[in-house]
């Protein structure tokens, strides 16, 4: 995260004294664990694979992700330090243990989000999870309307492009969306080893089957080093971890600025944007640029 931090300019912010302090994010994914980086932040927890109470995350992934949108680095003084490290968290898990969900969940989970957000103030809902262009048209017709209507709650939606790239038409859902920010890794074609082929360019593109340019914006998504499941650190990689990175650059605009909305933000990642020059399915607007930002 020191690298990240670095390349998205975050530390401009947090000389400024912006951290994304009082700004509520929501997160669906594994769940999160009681890491010393979360420092009493976590608002709420509720599970929708299992039912349990008390927070956990028995694959890792949420955590990942949480401490890359606002990890304080407390347990590594500061060097792992997410982008937002003021926020406060909702954490909806809607993934199990081996990262798998179904549609039935993760709607359910969105209808929850709908009727709570105002008791939290949530302001962004970050999904860094995708179902694949081959699943059932019914199902990704469901999926997709149920995130719009969280948009339609004036909650900015942040997700993932997918880890599918680099062919064409390789956005997954609910990136596939034209309403919400679909978020692509800057750095895709650094080799890399794990789930994620060794290779060039897995991040997902566009356009989508309506001929929407897909992704919106790209961040760092490759290597990056956040909170882990077993209170240390670990590494991971795809655009689960760039997807965060931009929410955690949202939390700190909409600090300076609350009053502005889903669509506002949107207009303001388009202006700030740095063009990397590569293709507008590749990197849509550029990458995310906190000091541009805000």
């Amino acid at each position: 995260m020191n690298r990240v931090r670095e390349l998205v300019h975050a530390e401009d912010a947090h000389r400024m004294g912006i951290k994304g302090t009082g700004v509520t994010v929501a997160v669906m994914d594994t769940g999160i664990a009681d890491h010393p980086d979360f420092s009493h932040r976590i608002l709420d927890f509720v599970d929708f694979t299992a039912g349990r109470s008390g927070m956990y995350d028995d694959n890792g992934h949420g955590t990942h992700v949480c401490g890359i949108i606002g990890g304080t680095g407390f347990a590594s003084r500061g060097r792992y330090m997410g982008i937002a490290p003021g926020v406060r968290y909702v954490v909806i898990r809607v993934l199990d243990k081996m990262g798998n969900g179904n549609t039935t969940q993760v709607i359910r989970a969105i209808e929850w989000l709908i009727r709570n957000h105002k008791r939290y103030n949530i302001r962004i809902l970050n999904i860094s999870v995708g179902m694949l262009s081959s699943a059932r048209e019914e199902e990704r017709e469901r999926l997709l309307e149920a995130v719009e209507r969280v948009w339609e709650e004036q909650i900015v939606v942040v997700t993932a492009a997918g880890n599918n790239g680099p062919e064409a038409g390789s956005v997954t859902i609910p990136g596939m969306s034209k309403t919400v920010i679909t978020v692509g890794s800057s750095d895709d074609e650094t080799a890399i080893r794990g789930r994620i082929r060794m290779g060039t360019g897995y991040s997902g593109r566009g356009p989508t089957e309506s001929c929407i340019v897909k992704p919106e914006i790209v961040a760092p998504g490759t290597k990056v080093v956040s909170c882990s499941n077993r209170m240390s650190y670990e590494t991971k990689s795809g655009t689960s971890m760039a997807t965060p990175v931009v929410t955690g650059a949202i939390a700190l605009l909409l600090e300076r600025y609350p009053y502005l909305t889903p669509v506002q933000v949107k207009l303001r990642l388009y202006e700030t944007a740095v063009d990397l020059g590569k293709p507008r399915n590749t990197q849509g607007w550029g990458m995310i640029d906190i000091r541009r930002l805000l």
